[in-house]
């Protein structure tokens, strides 16, 4: 159970994180560089995100095995490819309009960008949790 929420919780740090950028790509940086480059200047900072998130996740819920951040990992990735793809559909275009519309170079970018996600809760150091 503390693998889900840990799960659950990651999963909305980091899509609450990319909601707010794109509210900041989308209006003022698609226009000035190009869809590829707003996307591609984007990535670091979600990267960033993943990490501190994780980090702080794994603290939080300390003690977890390497299991556990494993499947922490892979259950925020279900959740954000699921919310991104029940998106798109819900906004009236097809997961594979979706899939084939992507920019090749930022796309590639944006899957690395997500196999980061998954795997960097296995990878952070736990910084632990102290109530205050």
């Amino acid at each position: 159970m503390q693998t889900l929420k840990a799960a659950i919780v990651y999963f909305a740090l980091i899509f609450a994180t990319g909601f707010s950028l794109a509210m900041i790509r989308i209006p003022f940086l698609v226009p000035r560089l190009g869809e590829r480059w707003a996307e591609l200047v984007e990535l670091p900072v979600m990267v960033l995100a993943s990490f501190w998130a994780a980090r702080w996740l794994v603290g939080y819920f300390s003690p977890l095995s390497l299991s556990q951040r494993a499947g922490m990992g892979s259950m925020a990735l279900l959740l954000m490819v699921g919310s991104e793809l029940g998106l798109t559909v819900a906004l009236g275009q097809s997961i594979r309009e979706y899939i084939l519309g992507r920019d090749p170079v930022s796309g590639v970018g944006y899957l690395i960008a997500l196999l980061l996600f998954a795997a960097m809760p296995l990878f952070v150091p736990e910084c632990g949790h102290q109530d205050t």
